[in-house]
């Protein structure tokens, strides 16, 4: 309520304006008092990502250049994080790595959810040998551990960012598809669908105008409570050098470059960066939470 009202003064507007209607999906949200504080923390880290060239300490050290002379420096006021070994500033280079973790998450859900949402409409829409062929495609995919096999196509390919996007794609597209296949087979025997079958319309027009649309919010949720473990498998892939190559900032190779220099006491190397990514996949969990706690009738603010 706080923040709608200061929104409220900052706009010149009336804070009735920032009101969801009680009942709604939205008002149940507002409620989930740490999922809105989730919201405005991964907004604050998309404003970083974006304004990464404006608000890094050392632009040029954040992409990557090397400056010897300041190599291995602890925390102070000329450099909040520190050096590292090359000498580059670790608060620029974590400011430039929320770039490659928020931009690697979103396509990588985002692709995965949108092959998954209509490979699985179709299986549940039509069933029969399109069912079985769909899903017996999904369940060789699953036979194997989502990083496992993000790790063997990595290995494959040539470390990159698009090549780590491509491999964990690979790796959650069954997931999405199990999920929207599950939720077409109930919407398929929904009223309206029965309705628009005996009056003749297209199945086609009916996958796109009344099943795709009623199963999207379940791959919404879903979508939002693996945007962090997405960040973890790009980390996870750049910690084994399977990611993204030097000297791109990353998460998770700046947290395995720092680990050989803990027991040296230079802590601030592996630390900041795994604070960040810590913070940033805890946001995206909650967020989920609360969209969860918000789109189900069931449970709909039993945590306000």
């Amino acid at each position: 309520m706080g923040i709608v009202h200061s929104l409220g003064r900052l706009t010149g507007r009336p804070a009735g304006l920032w009101h969801a209607n009680p009942g709604s999906t939205i008002w149940y949200f507002r409620r989930e008092r740490v999922a809105v504080i989730s919201l405005l923390f991964i907004l604050c880290m998309g404003i970083v990502a974006v304004a990464a060239p404006w608000i890094a300490p050392y632009p040029n050290e954040g992409r990557g250049e090397p400056n010897i002379l300041n190599r291995l420096k602890a925390p102070s006021g000329e450099h909040l994080f520190g050096t590292d070994p090359l000498g580059r500033d670790v608060c620029s280079r974590v400011v430039y790595g929320t770039r490659v973790g928020l931009t690697a998450a979103l396509a990588i859900v985002g692709i995965a959810a949108l092959i998954g949402t209509v490979l699985g409409g179709l299986a549940g829409y039509f069933g029969g040998w399109v069912d079985e062929l769909i899903m017996r495609l999904t369940d060789i995919f699953l036979a194997f551990p989502p990083l496992l096999l993000a790790m063997m196509v990595a290995v494959v390919l040539d470390p990159s960012l698009m090549n780590a996007i491509i491999a964990i794609t690979l790796a959650w597209w069954p997931w999405y598809t199990r999920l929207a296949r599950a939720q077409a087979l109930a919407v398929r025997e929904r009223d309206f669908v029965r309705a628009a079958w005996g009056i003749g319309v297209h199945d086609f027009t009916i996958l796109g105008r009344h099943i795709l649309p009623n199963i999207i919010t379940p791959i919404l949720v879903q979508g939002t409570l693996d945007l962090g473990l997405a960040i973890i498998y790009v980390s996870g892939l750049s910690f084994l050098g399977l990611g993204v190559p030097p000297p791109t900032a990353d998460w998770g190779a700046m947290i395995s470059e720092g680990r050989n220099y803990i027991q040296n006491g230079r802590w601030w190397i592996a630390t900041f960066p795994g604070l960040a990514l810590f913070l940033t996949i805890m946001a995206f969990n909650l967020l989920g939470d609360g969209i969860q706690l918000a789109t189900n009738p069931r449970t709909r603010g039993e945590s306000a």
